[in-house]
């Protein structure tokens, strides 16, 4: 399929698959590709009848369901660029992002309606989408019902499809906690979507999981890879992602085929899912991204699910994918270290800096990752200063600093060495917070571990670890010192051990080490 627009990933299949099911929403119903793509062209319709046109951004505030998805490709095919956030976020938040990028609509879940009516002013249609047998009325004088925009006339003014031209903004806090809008294209997206299909060759009869929530750069590949190979989308709702034995029993009823989630999801899968009392044995790959998988979880859920391939996928919001490793299984009981991120992706090229713009290095020596293609981003949406300092340019082409130190090796690709903001220094020694991590990950009675650095007057910089124990008897601070000792050198030990009933967590499913810099400390047990 040569495609120019992420609509046509729906449309395409529409044509070939259109009884098939497309996506089955988390309350069990379920739309035909036939029935999603007629939906999507009449929500498109009712944009362009209320003034949306080509290169408008629109909001998405929604729970994950099937009218989400109908509501992207709608305002895909109108033209127009999506805006996801999390609908649960507070509404200064969401105020700020649907501001920032200036949306020209907005599609809403009535929760949301009360806390958004100052930024409603300035919105021009507001789409309520309701659930559970929620009232669609409203006062404000912009608003649409869910049903009426369904029964609005599809949309048949022909849109030209750029394929360079913008289909959703992400927004994501970085380092410094200040939303920002990351701009990414159809030719972005599509080249993604397309280095999938090649790699992982999906057919109709698949059935994906959708975890992520749809502000997550995860969703891209479980929405458009599925959709475009006339496989079935299942959804999977806020509640149920994080309930690790119900979601086991639905990964079973469902018959899934194809798994992608943050590491995170897989190890709550491994220790509390109950996995050996299900049967998960159609799944034929788990694909995991967004932070380091430690490999005693990694190891577990191998060996709980031995069927499937196993596939790490490293890369930023700024360029989705961008480095890929198959798992060798099984993987040894004596193996600690993390498996690396492997060689880049085929659409995109790599090379490593010794620093910002500086020199390029060979094989062997670590430093800053910088990635080129068609998948890389055409920048922040606003935020000249930031572009700026994120591209270099070389030798007439556009690359990327990814922010990660690595290192290439022969045969392995690249190792994923840490973040550059994650690299603190401490008695003259450069020290790497995520080595620490995987340190306190090999004792047997710790279940998560984060490590955070603050500044301190005395000694420079001081480490914390927050952990979060097994269930049983929780090792002493004494252990723990005594265990950090015999693995770790002096100038690395940290200053300070917490254990925690759990690690705080962003919305999409990362540990929130923002929220442990700032003092906002889980609760203590």
């Amino acid at each position: 399929m040569d495609a120019t627009n992420l609509a046509t990933c729906l449309e395409a299949s529409a044509r070939r698959f259109p009884d098939r099911i497309a996506v089955v929403d988390p309350d069990g119903t379920s739309l035909t590709y036939r029935e999603l793509n007629h939906r999507a062209s009449c929500v498109a319709g009712m944009l362009h009848a209320r003034g949306v046109r080509a290169g408008d951004r629109v909001g998405l505030l929604l729970p994950k369901s099937a009218a989400a998805v109908t509501a992207i490709f709608g305002i895909l095919k109108a033209g127009a660029a999506y805006v996801p956030a999390d609908f649960t976020a507070p509404a200064e938040r969401n105020c700020s992002i649907l501001g920032d990028c200036q949306v020209r609509a907005a599609f809403l879940d009535p929760r949301c309606e009360g806390v958004l009516e100052r930024a409603g002013a300035s919105i021009e249609t507001l789409v309520l989408v309701a659930r559970d047998g929620q009232s669609t009325g409203s006062s404000l004088p912009n608003a649409v019902p869910w049903e009426e925009a369904l029964a609005s006339e599809p949309h048949t003014v022909e849109v030209e499809r750029n394929p360079d031209a913008l289909a959703y903004i992400l927004y994501t806090s970085g380092s410094t906690g200040i939303p920002k809008g990351v701009m990414l294209t159809h030719r972005n997206a599509l080249s993604f979507v397309d280095w999938c299909s090649s790699v992982f060759q999906p057919v109709e009869m698949d059935r994906f999981s959708s975890h992520a929530p749809f502000h997550f750069d995860l969703s891209v590949l479980d929405i458009y890879v599925s959709l475009k190979h006339g496989a079935a989308l299942y959804l999977v709702s806020e509640d149920l992602g994080k309930n690790p034995k119900e979601l086991a029993a639905f990964i079973e009823g469902q018959e899934l085929t194809v798994w992608y989630s943050t590491p995170s999801i897989l190890s709550l899968l491994a220790q509390f899912g109950g996995l050996e009392a299900r049967d998960c044995s159609r799944l034929r790959l788990v694909l995991f991204a967004g932070e380091v998988f430690p490999v005693k979880h990694l190891r577990r859920i191998t060996e709980l699910w031995p069927g499937a391939e196993y596939y790490n996928l490293y890369g930023p919001t700024e360029t989705n994918v961008c480095t890929f490793a198959r798992i060798p299984l099984p993987i040894p009981p004596d193996r600690q270290t993390p498996y690396p991120i492997g060689p880049a992706c085929s659409h995109c090229e790599p090379m490593i800096l010794d620093e910002p713009g500086g020199v390029e290095l060979p094989k062997g020596e670590e430093g800053l990752l910088y990635i080129a293609g068609p998948s890389v981003f055409p920048g922040y949406w606003n935020r000249p200063v930031e572009n700026a300092a994120a591209f270099v340019e070389r030798a007439g082409r556009r690359w990327y600093n990814t922010g990660d130190v690595v290192r290439e090796e022969e045969g392995e690709g690249f190792v994923y060495l840490g973040r550059r903001d994650r690299m603190v220094k401490r008695r003259g020694y450069r020290i790497e917070l995520g080595e620490i991590e995987r340190c306190l990950y090999q004792h047997e009675r710790i279940r998560e571990a984060a490590v955070v650095s603050v500044s301190d007057a005395n000694a420079g910089v001081r480490i914390l670890a927050y952990l979060t124990p097994q269930p049983g008897e929780r090792p002493s601070i004494i252990a723990m010192k005594a265990f950090c000792a015999q693995h770790l050198p002096a100038y690395m030990n940290p200053d300070v051990f917490a254990f925690v009933e759990s690690l705080p967590r962003t919305s999409t499913n990362k540990v929130d080490y923002q929220a442990l810099r700032a003092g906002v400390q889980p609760q203590s047990i």
